[in-house]
């Protein structure tokens, strides 16, 4: 769609998008809402319209390194799995339209958490109200109980003291296991943020274009250090384009390329960006600092019957407990697959299967943070992610993880489950000393793909804050973030829905602004 005519052209408008992902798509719909106002959203990606790779949401494992994913390598690790990768998705929707569509409400904890690290406003009675709009527009509803594997785990969990339960009813599970909520359509149809929020709007909403695979260089900004617009390169790769903003421009390119953007723009640490010889606009040593993610590990095991061919999304029920008591939110979560996964077992020598299921305990609320920074100065270079997995010094990391292991192994053995174990394939049963069990877990775990919080912001006074609670960047004007990388840290679930949220309540800040 075109954008509307103004004495600046074509080329300008009053909001400027950069990254049509999670956070992008919600926000470009709830700004144009407004006729009175134009926004330009820009994706490096291409459309998700009419394309069934994207939409048929039963699919979306065919999506790890495909052409939608940026499928970013890690740096080497010290303590973790150094051949993993971290999917991030190109294309519009962003991870949204790549990611399995697990669906929690943001828990009210978390957002309580959040206050208390700074981010004043976003309490769970500030915000919560926003996720009830949200979900008028992105449909949640349970997965169906019809995996008999997937039943029996629920049986096995409840006689270990993890109950049967029902996600997203207004509380935070601490203890207990359940079918996921999804975003998706009864007809298989993923409503990522792309098809729930833009969709229904592309042909009809002339104050909003969206301009798909356009890779954003850098932000552009005038003599007051206020961001003037951003300059991209075109789809045919011919040069570069401009497009200005009137009013702000709001970063939401995801917790790896967000920060990696503020420091090609010259925001950022400033050692750091003088080694590549880019001008400091702002000291900000928080930007790609703090990297939080959910690290996962892997109990996998051969079915001593056959397993369902047919799923919503092939991990369709999730996990929760407190290993340490009193915390307010759980500390372990794991997904249940109902497939075989050998993506980081495979190499190590471990047996495989075409007729297999696993559970994946992850670290709800780690400790260890890692790093983005810039590979070159060349926008079209990965950055480096480092997540420095299981590097946190009092070992809590690795302290979780061990007991998540062993919880599978303890449910997998209760009856229900039991009955369908043929053989356990990883770690395999001569893996039982804490020695061992770790030794697999750092060369063999993964992540639940939820980077977060490398912009993250807080309180004026918090020199590690990039960003102010209302999501502006600290030292400049008319520039905002809202995508995972401005949370302060993860809460304990699956965040799409939380970052989708928190794109709703940046609306909220800019409108009233």
């Amino acid at each position: 769609m075109a954008g509307a005519d103004s004495p600046h052209g074509p080329d300008a408008f009053d909001y400027v998008i950069v990254g049509g992902g999670t956070a992008g798509c919600v926000l470009a719909a709830r700004l144009s809402e407004d006729a009175g106002v134009t926004v330009c959203l820009i994706e490096a990606g291409p459309s998700d319209v009419g394309d069934d790779n994207i939409l048929v949401l039963s699919e979306w494992m065919h999506l790890l390194d495909s052409g939608y994913d940026w499928d970013y390598p890690v740096e080497p690790q010290e303590r973790g799995n150094s051949f993993m990768r971290h999917a991030r998705a190109k294309v519009l929707g962003g991870c949204s339209s790549h990611n399995s569509c697990i669906a929690f409400h943001p828990p009210a904890e978390a957002l309580d958490e959040w206050v208390q690290m700074g981010a004043a406003g976003w309490s769970a009675a500030e915000v919560l109200p926003l996720t009830e709009r949200l979900t008028q527009t992105v449909r949640l509803r349970d997965v169906p109980p019809e995996d008999p594997c997937g039943a029996a785990v629920l049986e096995a969990a409840a006689m270990v003291g993890m109950p049967t339960v029902a996600f997203n009813r207004g509380e935070t599970v601490r203890h207990g296991a359940g079918w996921f909520q999804i975003n998706a359509a009864s007809d298989g149809n993923r409503l990522s943020s792309s098809h729930a929020f833009l969709h229904p709007i592309l042909d009809t909403r002339t104050n909003l274009e969206v301009r798909t695979k356009c890779w954003v260089a850098e932000i552009v900004f005038d003599d007051a250090n206020a961001a003037t617009g951003v300059r991209y390169q075109r789809p045919d790769l011919s040069g570069y384009d401009t497009v200005s903003a009137r009013r702000e421009v709001v970063v939401t390119a995801g917790a790896i390329d967000t920060p990696k953007l503020l420091m090609l723009s010259g925001i950022g640490p400033a050692e750091h960006l003088r080694e590549f010889g880019i001008d400091v606009r702002v000291d900000s040593p928080g930007v790609g600092a703090n990297l939080d993610d959910h690290v996962e590990g892997l109990v996998f095991w051969e079915a001593s019957r056959p397993m369902v061919t047919t799923s919503t999304q092939w991990w369709e029920i999730g996990l929760f407990t407190c290993v340490d008591e009193g915390g307010a939110q759980p500390d372990l979560m794991m997904h249940y697959g109902s497939v075989p996964f050998d993506m980081n077992t495979l190499r190590h020598g471990y047996p495989t299967t075409d007729n297999g299921f696993c559970l994946t305990p992850n670290v709800t609320q780690g400790r260890s943070r890692g790093t983005v920074r810039l590979r070159t100065r060349d926008f079209r270079d990965r950055a480096r992610v480092d997540p420095k997995y299981f590097t946190d010094p009092e070992g809590y990391d690795e302290r979780i993880m061990l007991a998540g292991v062993r919880l599978a192994r303890t449910i997998a053995e209760q009856p229900p489950l039991a009955a369908w174990v043929g053989r356990e394939l990883a770690p395999g049963p001569d893996a039982t000393t804490d020695d061992e069990l770790l030794d697999y877990i750092h060369k063999c775990h993964n992540t639940v793909y939820h980077p977060a919080a490398t912009a993250r912001m807080g309180a004026v006074g918090d020199p590690m804050a990039v960003l102010d609670p209302q999501l502006r960047v600290k030292g400049v004007s008319k520039l905002r973030v809202v995508d995972a990388s401005a949370m302060p840290k993860l809460p304990s679930v699956n965040p799409n829905i939380t970052v989708m949220t928190m794109a709703e309540k940046c609306a909220d800040l800019i409108r009233s602004a």
